[in-house]
């Protein structure tokens, strides 16, 4: 049986029905009121019971699938989809996102390289071209399965870095713990098809494209500390931003 959620629609506001319906949908899943694997009020019912156009809720619970919010599947209906992770604005690594929702970041150092040269990311790091970099990759996963495949460079001074850290502490942690702190980053946020190995890792199908995030960090004094080139399933991850009008 679904559950009927409280929803309140103002016809005098600007903001569109539908936007608005979608907010108080959405709210209610991240408080948890509706919980992963609950079902949802089919999209007639719904419209019955609020008194607006099936278009309007079809938009509505579109934009919530669209966010990985709910899963529609033929023959069950509409569910309330498995816990998504959120990146924020703010600098932090998966591991504080994980921690921070009250979940248990599951770790696999997959790759500890020091000494290994990459001439292109030297560059982005501000070194020679030859300079023998630190080479990390880790699969980040949860509870319900994989999330991430995380890897990152850096300067050569991180060569004796414990490889055991790294799996029960985030990164960022094990920077600051000997004195360097991330400050700022510029990151890049986009799409691709996974390639064979992470589908493997990540436990994908075939075609199925993966996020992705490139990041380049520095400290308060402007210096590199990290370069990151890490891929997520699309299902278990979300990035959120928050936009301001000029």
């Amino acid at each position: 049986m679904a559950a009927q959620i409280p929803v309140s629609i103002d016809r005098r506001s600007p903001v569109p029905l539908s936007h608005q319906l979608a907010q108080q949908l959405a709210a209610a899943i991240d408080t948890g009121v509706l919980k992963p694997g609950d079902a949802f009020e089919n999209e007639l019912a719904l419209a019955e019971r609020l008194e607006v156009s099936r278009p309007t809720v079809r938009r509505a619970i579109g934009d919530l699938a669209a966010r990985g919010l709910l899963v529609r599947r033929r023959g069950i209906g509409t569910t309330v989809a498995k816990a998504v992770v959120h990146r924020r604005k703010d600098l932090a690594g998966l591991f504080d996102d994980l921690v921070r929702e009250g979940r248990t970041p599951l770790t696999e150092v997959l790759a500890f390289e020091p000494g290994r040269s990459n001439p292109e990311v030297a560059g982005i790091l501000g070194l020679e071209p030859d300079t023998p970099l630190v080479h990390l990759e880790r699969l980040r996963s949860v509870e319900e399965g994989p999330v991430a495949v995380l890897r990152n460079w850096l300067p050569p001074q991180w060569a004796g870095i414990d490889p055991g850290e790294l799996t029960g502490r985030g990164l960022f942690s094990i920077l600051r713990s000997h004195g360097v702190v991330p400050a700022v980053a510029q990151q890049a946020i986009g799409a691709r098809p996974a390639d064979e190995a992470e589908r493997r890792l990540l436990r994908l199908g075939h075609d199925v494209a993966v996020l992705t995030m490139s990041r380049h960090t520095y400290d308060a004094a402007g210096t590199p500390v990290e370069f990151a080139d890490h891929c997520y399933r699309h299902d278990r991850y979300r990035f959120d931003v928050t936009v301001y009008a000029t």
